[in-house]
């Protein structure tokens, strides 16, 4: 029998396996990466589709550029390319005659907490954030000043109220990356629409793909639009777990290693402390630009190939390792509605052409589910954890929903 070794939340737990089971591994690191800046470089000047930078620039002019809060892939990676890739764009505009001090960096988080100061440094690495004299804006999705666009949504002013918009953005999902950064630039009605998405790799018939499209012409249709989309590789270990999970022998090691049990053993927040202070890499495949629609389809497709796993037929049960962290940014530690958003709104839907479990299937999630809240930012997890176990009907839940939303 053998065990496979799974995160659960900070814990690292044996789950015991027979032959007949399906251990889904990870696919191993890419022979071939990109140099970001160049390659960022490269696509802005020879995109996919449409003319390239300089042509669409409006020298002396303003610009915004468009990005999203680095929170995929899980966990992530201190070195991050969108870092890079966001330097690259600000330098670009600035050669295309758009000074520095005309630029506009909008970061949309959708519904997700806004940034602090120390999340807006993280941005650019500090060299480059130094020399940036542009604005910095976070996005708020209940912003009375939002202006009206297609169908109903509303927008931030700085992506109509600019001669150009720049969207720089890493191809995770239809809704991470690409238009879906201007739906996360959208007001909560909007981005609440487009969270319905049933699969998050598959464009056609989504709604929120179509939704994307749509800000797409209607940005465009008051400025010039162009996007950059990476295509990134999963956040590899490195030191002395390296290889794991998507090499065999490495998983027999940190299943054998005498390490895990003392670790377990260790204080909740120290354990949280070593898992994010584990070396991590995660590096570039790919740049492409264009449209941002077009940009981010091949930059996804590709990303799919290079990050994907199959299966040869839906699964009895799955069972998911829960890391110690949520989905978002700023990071936090999970509690039982964020574990309900990595497993269920995340991982179940991060997948193509058929549901990973069989209809009478089972899934089973590997944590502890801890009924713990973080004070103060974490309220209204737990005001809706409090609503999910006492309202019952889906007119109570939306009732406790709106009280929520006017909750000042």
């Amino acid at each position: 029998m053998r065990r496979v070794p799974l995160l659960s939340g900070s814990r690292v737990v044996l789950v015991p396996t027979s032959d007949d089971d399906v251990v889904v591994r990870p696919p191993a690191p890419p022979d071939r990466v990109v140099d970001v800046e160049a390659a960022v470089r490269d696509a802005l000047r020879f995109p996919l589709s449409g003319p390239p930078l300089a042509a669409l620039v409006t020298r002396g002019g303003r610009a915004t550029i468009l990005v999203e809060p680095a929170a995929l892939p899980l966990p992530g990676a201190p070195q991050d390319a969108r870092q890079s890739a966001i330097a690259v764009a600000i330098a670009e505009l600035e050669g295309c005659g758009v000074p520095n001090e005309h630029q506009t960096i909008l970061v949309a988080g959708g519904l997700g907490r806004r940034f602090g100061q120390r999340d807006l440094e993280r941005l650019l690495s500090p060299p480059q954030a130094r020399s940036f004299r542009g604005r910095v804006v976070v996005h708020d999705a209940e912003d009375e000043t939002l202006v009206p666009v297609a169908g109903g949504a509303r927008i931030h002013p700085v992506l109509v109220e600019t001669d150009l918009v720049l969207a720089v953005t890493a191809a995770e999902t239809v809704l991470h990356g690409g238009p879906g950064a201007l739906i996360a630039a959208c007001d909560a009605a909007t981005v609440r629409r487009a969270a319905e998405a049933d699969s998050l790799l598959e464009a056609a018939g989504s709604p929120a793909w179509a939704l994307g499209l749509e800000l797409e012409a209607a940005v465009a249709a008051r400025a010039a639009l162009a996007g950059v989309s990476l295509v990134l590789d999963l956040p590899r270990l490195t030191g002395t777990f390296r290889g794991y999970p998507d090499d065999p022998a490495q998983v027999s090691r940190l299943a054998r290693s005498p390490l895990r049990a003392a670790f377990s053993l260790l204080p909740h927040t120290l354990r949280r402390d070593l898992l994010g202070g584990q070396g991590r890499r995660m590096d570039a495949t790919g740049a492409f630009a264009g449209p941002p629609s077009v940009a981010h389809a091949e930059a996804l497709l590709r990303g799919i190939a290079l990050r994907g796993t199959r299966l040869e037929e839906p699964v009895d049960a799955l069972v998911v390792g829960v890391p110690w962290i949520g989905p978002h940014v700023p990071r936090e530690p999970l509690n039982p509605i964020t574990v309900a958003a990595v497993a269920l709104g995340l991982a179940l839907r991060l997948r193509r052409d058929a549901f990973p479990i069989q209809p009478d299937g089972s899934l089973v999630l590997i944590h502890p589910l801890t009924r713990s809240f973080v004070h103060g930012t974490q309220a209204p997890y737990a005001t809706m954890f409090n609503a999910l176990r006492t309202e019952r009907g889906h007119e109570r839940l939306g009732e406790a929903e709106r009280a929520a939303a006017s909750d000042e």
